[in-house]
């Protein structure tokens, strides 16, 4: 067999986790994401160099401070235990969590750009057509901005597939539980388990490869779309 039983079942994990932590930002991304390209006001500075902080955070300061955080004596833990909640920390939820803060730049940053890049020409048409604000974010913003979303999403869920050091510090090595691709790759590399590590490592290569490229042609069909129109 091409990948043990194990490998098989990190990798599942991994694309679970991926899928579940994509849905969840393009709820939360997209409508943050046209707050901070249309509000005016001081606060969206600093919530926005929040959004973008962990693409220059080492991933373990993050996942040390949302273990920390998350955890019984943290504010968030504490609060959770006082509920009467399990906390997060070395759980499935606890990595979709942990997931959710350090790929949040991913899917915000592409649908900031194309909702910065819209103009208010199309919202101003819309207006004049007694359009409401929700009618024009539905039905003007997100099929115009739509090239960023399908970006912050491919991008989201490709980099949650290939983080280390937050799921690593937040989720732990629960096989079946927290153990992801890329802790399963650490551990074979631990044991010298090299052959194991080059299958599995192989996997994660053509997908990385297989999804920049779907990206990349992408691109170029919504470029020459553009062009022609």
């Amino acid at each position: 067999m091409f990948l043990t039983p194990d490998n098989l079942q990190a990798l599942w994990l991994t694309f679970k986790v991926a899928a579940l932590t994509t849905l969840i930002l393009l709820l939360l991304g997209t409508p943050l994401a046209w707050w901070l390209a249309r509000s005016r006001s001081w606060v969206a500075r600093p919530v926005g160099a929040l959004v973008a902080l962990p693409l220059v955070l080492p991933p373990s300061v993050l996942g040390f401070y949302l273990l920390v955080g998350l955890g019984p004596n943290g504010p968030i833990g504490a609060w959770m235990v006082s509920m009467g909640l399990p906390t997060l920390p070395f759980t499935f939820t606890g990595l979709v969590v942990a997931s959710v803060f350090y790929s949040l730049p991913f899917m915000v940053q592409p649908i900031l750009n194309s909702m910065q890049a819209l103009g208010e020409r199309p919202l101003e048409v819309a207006a004049t057509l007694r359009a409401s604000p929700l009618d024009r974010f539905f039905h003007v913003v997100l099929p115009l901005c739509r090239p960023g979303i399908v970006t912050g999403c491919i991008m989201s869920f490709a980099h949650t597939v290939g983080e280390f050091g937050v799921v690593l510090m937040v989720g732990g090595n629960i096989p079946g539980v927290t153990r992801v691709v890329s802790v399963q790759i650490f551990d074979h590399v631990e044991a010298l388990e090299y052959a194991d590590a080059h299958r599995l490592a192989a996997v994660m290569l053509v997908f990385a490869f297989v999804v920049l490229m779907t990206l990349q042609v992408y691109n170029a069909r919504q470029a020459r779309r553009v062009r022609t129109s």
